[in-house]
């Protein structure tokens, strides 16, 4: 099969034949009609992930077609539509059987602990614990786009942060999983203030229901925040993951407000550095927030139906493999207002 392939940290990612998966026992492969580009596939590439070993192939949101089903599997043949949480749990631990497997200590990630989805075909481990239906009035480019950031945003503030109606909260951060939380927020009832470097993407935030967007261009960020929602937001989101940007997003805080970190935080000097002495004096609840659940797919799957949750308007380019290629290196500096999806067929 045709793969995306980076032989070390930082190479440059090739396009070449490699052997195509066999199906785990308990797992399947599925055959990618579409899989997402994101910023964590640009971790895993840079050596952030020490999970990743090398040649390995990207790739961790991603939907598609059953087309081999291992031994042992019971609720899933070869046809079936599927997408599935970048999170997989091995579905015999005390966390995967109370429902909570996106934080397995046995986990399984594609497109980190093994080969991902920037393939034509990718195995999948513990599918009857993992896989989630995909109704055929979902396209596959959509529920692919569910598997990371719109799964992550959606339970960043329904289950993490229970963010509640008229509350205000900040995002930081107009990528994918930023403009996936404004449109969630807004479901909720939220008011939204919408932080990023690139107006192009905040004109987008205000599109999904942004109340306000503010420019990061070196202005006082939190300050501009407090003004705008008479003392601070109730609930912040950092959606990038840099010392900057969480520091904004708790600067952002009312007393006693919720933060929720979402975007990856690479350490500077050892440690990743963030605001303690204000999350103390204010009892600011700083809360992780790592992907979702297959079980829990059910009830946002069903907004989806319903029009409610329209995650397809996130989606602004789809390229195939090659073109995939190219951008992984830069896209830490991309300029993109909403998701790139692959086409490994195209």
């Amino acid at each position: 099969m045709r793969a995306v392939v980076v032989e070390a940290a930082r190479a440059l990612p090739m396009v070449r034949e490699v052997p195509a998966p066999s199906a785990p026992a308990a797992g399947v492969v599925v055959r990618v009609m579409a899989t997402g580009l994101c910023r964590s596939d640009w971790h895993a590439w840079a050596g952030h992930d020490d999970d990743v070993s090398f040649p390995h192939v990207p790739g961790h949101e991603l939907a598609g077609v059953v087309s081999e089903v291992g031994a042992g599997v019971q609720r899933w043949k070869v046809g079936d539509r599927v997408t599935v949480p970048f999170v997989c749990g091995c579905g015999e631990c005390e966390w995967c059987l109370a429902g909570a497997a996106q934080v397995c200590p046995h986990q399984e990630q594609p497109g980190f602990t093994h080969w991902g989805s920037f393939a034509e075909q990718v195995a999948l481990h513990a599918a009857d614990t993992n896989l989630v239906a995909v109704p055929a009035s979902v396209d596959f480019a959509t529920a692919a786009s569910l598997g990371c950031r719109f799964a992550t945003a959606y339970r960043a503030l329904v289950a993490r942060a229970r963010l509640a109606e008229d509350e205000w909260v900040t995002v930081v951060g107009a990528g994918g999983v930023g403009l996936s939380a404004v449109m969630v927020a807004r479901a909720l009832g939220a008011r939204v203030v919408a932080v990023d470097r690139h107006a192009a993407a905040l004109a987008v935030a205000s599109s999904l229901g942004a109340e306000h967007t503010l420019l990061a261009d070196g202005r006082d960020v939190p300050a501009a925040v407090v003004e705008l929602t008479g003392g601070g937001t109730h609930v912040a989101v950092d959606a990038v993951g840099s010392e900057q940007t969480c520091a904004d997003a708790i600067h952002s805080l009312r007393r006693r407000g919720r933060h929720v970190q979402v975007g990856l935080l690479p350490p500077v000097d050892g440690l990743p550095r963030v605001p303690m002495a204000r999350v103390i004096g204010w009892e600011l609840d700083v809360l992780g927030s790592h992907g979702m659940a297959a079980v829990d797919y059910p009830g946002m799957m069903e907004l989806i139906e319903q029009g409610r949750l329209q995650p397809q308007r996130l989606v602004e380019r789809t390229v195939g493999l090659d073109e995939a290629a190219g951008m992984l290196p830069t896209f830490d500096r991309a300029t993109v207002a909403g998701m790139t999806m692959i086409d490994p067929r195209a």
